[in-house]
């Protein structure tokens, strides 16, 4: 049995599930847009309650604010080379589960401004970008940003029990310069 534990930091929810095959043995996440670095390892020490013997790690890339995409993407990493095992990413907004044939999928990227990108039935077809919400022309949004700038009637977060599913992408989605930066370049 291939036991995968997906972890996403991608939004203000720290996200970490155990997979096997298309089954979901333990799903459980806290919110809080700056406690990543201390829910993930407690989320994670959960996880290995359940199932210790891991085969594979998969991680939310983003978009998202660079210290909580960090937190996460570090942790699985560190996680996987002490574990000697697989290790990859995948675009958060791919895991926003919708079941409309078309949506953008956004979530908040904060300066008053959204990280997006348009699906069609389950593809994406553009982004991911960041924009005003304003700036983004769609029908149907879906997404934590989406809903905090009033695009959608209920927040919906990457859903990591389908991380296994999506396709595998190499760096982290940073779509802009983090916030903290040395006092020399300010």
């Amino acid at each position: 049995m291939s036991v995968i534990l997906a972890i996403d930091t991608s939004t203000s929810r720290s996200s970490v599930a155990l997979l096997s095959d298309s089954t979901v043995l333990w799903s459980d996440h806290e919110d809080g847009a700056t406690a990543h670095a201390e829910a993930v390892p407690r989320l994670v020490q959960k996880a290995l309650t359940i199932n210790n013997n891991i085969s594979r790690v998969i991680v939310g890339m983003g978009p998202g604010p660079y210290t909580g995409l960090r937190a996460g993407i570090s942790f699985a990493q560190a996680f996987a080379w002490a574990r000697n095992i697989e290790l990859f990413g995948v675009c958060s907004l791919d895991a926003i589960a919708c079941t409309a044939p078309e949506y953008i999928a956004a979530t908040d990227a904060r300066r008053k401004e959204i990280y997006w990108a348009q699906y069609k039935d389950g593809k994406r077809v553009d982004g991911p970008h960041v924009n005003l919400p304003a700036e983004v022309l769609g029908n149907l949004f879906v997404g934590e940003g989406a809903h905090k700038y009033g695009l959608c009637d209920q927040s919906t977060f990457p859903d990591v029990s389908v991380f296994h599913l999506l396709s595998p992408v190499d760096q982290p989605m940073y779509l802009r310069r983090p916030d903290a930066v040395p006092t020399s370049e300010r």
